[in-house]
């Protein structure tokens, strides 16, 4: 069945009480309401669609990390101050947004948004997929993992690479005071299936080379970490941590820290693909674009959107200094074209990728109406929110 058969099929039998009784699957499964929205709608796409995704993913992240020169010139990406040891070659995590667009042949086609080493819902999100499935009583043959993923493939994956061979209790979640997290069903989730804790960074204690938790009032090792902690997040709240992160410490990193910086907004002037918009560093724009309103001006070093200005005035870019602007980059805009159906017409999506260990695994969905796609800037909205990809596998 195409997706837009199952987006038919769906819209016809839509009621609120369905979408009640997902949002009451959800909160039963995260032990909480999830705090950001969650849309109304999975979204159904085809197979050759999903493929194309993972694939032009996989084709952007080989340019970066199967290239020396990248890696030579991406040593300036690294703030000296957070510059960790013991760096891997190849990112464990990395999460490759695609604007969704209708091209002229009239099929959809992906257009780069961001790219990023660091860790996302990869917990979450599973669950957030089987819950549409089973609050709607979808097809129990929808598909969400990817590169014919199993559950039970999936699950070892999330282990080998989190996990590794250590004992749970002697790997963490590290997070900035996560009670506060709007991703802390993640944390949940990740607890239930990996049998790992959650730590604040700051409850963390240093003796010599190694960091311990207080793990049910025993202060325990710590030999691996799964890194979820923005180091942009913990200079803008001004937290004190008890390690530096230049430090040589007894601990392997499942995310290492000086990915965050190598393979992110940094990366885009420097990636060549049919997928990717135009992107150059706003210190060698020799002349700024006329037609402002087409494009970003990105901050090399945020999250969640934070700092983006949309078709950014001559005057904002002028009052950046020349100090700061090797810091900022204009990216030109992707118009994501309207295309999942809805009582409220046609909404916009954004793609996901997740990609764990070198292999594409899952999906997130953002659906949205307004200016930008995150659910912060959906707000007071319906048929908009973090959704799932549901779709028919085939050969």
């Amino acid at each position: 069945m195409t997706g837009d058969q199952l987006r038919k099929l769906f819209n016809q039998a839509y009621a609120p009480e369905r979408y009640a009784r997902f949002i009451a699957i959800m909160t039963e499964r995260c032990g909480e309401p999830v705090p950001f929205r969650l849309c109304e709608t999975p979204c159904f796409f085809d197979w050759d669609f999903m493929r194309r995704c993972s694939r032009e993913g996989e084709q952007l992240i080989e340019q970066l990390t199967h290239n020396p020169a990248y890696r030579a010139v991406s040593e300036a990406a690294i703030p000296p101050q957070f510059r960790a040891p013991n760096e891997p070659e190849d990112p464990l995590f990395v999460q490759v947004d695609f604007g969704v667009i209708r091209g002229e042949d009239g099929l959809l086609q992906p257009r780069l948004v961001e790219i990023q080493a660091f860790p996302s819902l990869y917990a979450f999100q599973p669950v957030l997929a089987q819950s549409y499935i089973d609050a709607y009583e979808l097809p129990g043959d929808l598909h969400y993992l990817l590169d014919g993923l199993t559950p039970e493939a999936y699950r070892k994956i999330l282990r080998e690479t989190i996990v590794g061979d250590h004992a749970p209790e002697n790997v963490i979640l590290l997070e900035i005071d996560p009670a506060s997290q709007k991703t802390r069903p993640d944390f949940t989730l990740t607890g239930q299936l990996l049998g790992i804790r959650t730590v604040c960074i700051t409850r963390l204690r240093k003796e010599g080379r190694r960091l311990l938790y207080n793990r049910d009032g025993q202060w325990t090792p710590v030999e691996r970490i799964y890194n979820r902690t923005i180091i942009d997040e913990v200079q803008r709240r001004g937290v004190t941590i008890p390690f530096d992160w230049r430090d040589d410490l007894h601990v392997e990193w499942a995310g290492h820290p000086n990915h965050y910086f190598r393979i992110s907004k940094f990366s885009l002037p420097f990636l060549n693909h049919p997928s990717v918009p135009r992107s150059i560093f706003l210190h060698e724009a020799d002349s700024l674009p006329e037609l402002l309103d087409r494009w970003v001006l990105k901050p090399l070093y945020s999250f969640a959107g934070l700092g983006v200005v949309l078709g950014p005035t001559r005057e904002q870019l002028d009052a950046i200094p020349a100090a700061e602007r090797a810091h900022w980059i204009l990216q030109e805009r992707v118009d994501f074209t309207p295309v999942i159906e809805t009582p409220h017409g046609y909404t916009k999506a954004e793609i996901r990728v997740m990609y764990a260990s070198g292999r594409p695994v899952t999906h997130i969905i953002r659906l949205g109406r307004g200016a930008m796609m995150g659910v912060d800037h959906n707000r007071d909205l319906e048929w908009v929110g973090a959704s799932a990809a549901l779709y028919h596998e085939s050969s």
